[in-house]
């Protein structure tokens, strides 16, 4: 990962180094330009700020993780599919786990600068589970990528502090979260599923109802006039 020398990757490369070395707070694009020779002209090109080189290194990892994985077998369940990616996201994560641990400790304290981050974090976990093949459509699909970010969000911290070989102590969190993520899933979607019947019938044509007119007959007006 981040082996295409572009000036982007040179960049988030460097940024990575130099917070792994020295701490987050450390890394400036000025300190990025020294160390990679790039102009500040160059770098403006491609970030607005310091978090654009972590929403850019969070693409990196989307797209080197959607790029190992197998498609699905219908003979894995959804579960095991997830557990998988998030598994190779955190293998591809491993040789910058010194910068991403001094990165972590830095934006806890500092919310605010954590927070610009959610977004693209959400995009992230919505690739995951577009790559295990798990159900994205519908009025559940944002309860998913919710779901899985705040799961991941608690491995993760897991991961940094992981120093087994095979990471097992990543493994046995990320199982446990997950088995108990999915059994709330479906205690919700079970419940959304018992609201909807107990809808009146024809709920929805309300809207039509009151656009006739006495008698039976349609109003002559266009619907949306």
């Amino acid at each position: 990962m981040l082996d295409e020398f572009n000036k982007r990757n040179r960049a988030v490369r460097a940024a990575l180094d130099i917070a792994a070395e020295l701490g987050w707070n450390k890394v400036s694009f000025a300190a990025i330009a020294e160390r990679t020779g790039l102009s500040l002209a160059d770098l403006r090109r491609d970030f607005t700020c310091k978090t654009d080189l972590l929403k850019a290194f969070q693409a990196e990892v989307d797209a080197d993780v959607l790029g190992k994985i197998k498609p699905p077998t219908p003979d894995q369940s959804v579960r095991d599919r997830v557990f998988d990616v998030v598994m190779t996201r955190f293998e591809t994560m491993q040789p910058y786990k010194p910068a991403l641990r001094r990165i972590s400790a830095s934006l806890c304290c500092h919310p605010g600068e954590a927070a610009l981050l959610l977004c693209s974090t959400l995009d992230s976990q919505y690739w995951m589970l577009e790559g295990a093949g798990a159900k994205l459509q519908g009025p559940g699909a944002a309860l998913r990528v919710a779901g899985l970010t705040s799961i991941y969000s608690k491995v993760f911290r897991v991961w940094l502090d992981d120093s087994t070989p095979g990471l097992d102590h990543t493994m046995a969190a990320l199982d446990r979260r997950l088995r108990r993520g999915e059994d709330m899933l479906i205690g919700i979607e079970n419940i959304c599923r018992c609201a909807c019947g107990f809808m009146p019938r024809g709920w929805g044509r309300r809207d039509e109802r009151k656009g006739a007119e006495p008698g039976g007959s349609a109003s002559a007006t266009p619907a949306g006039a």
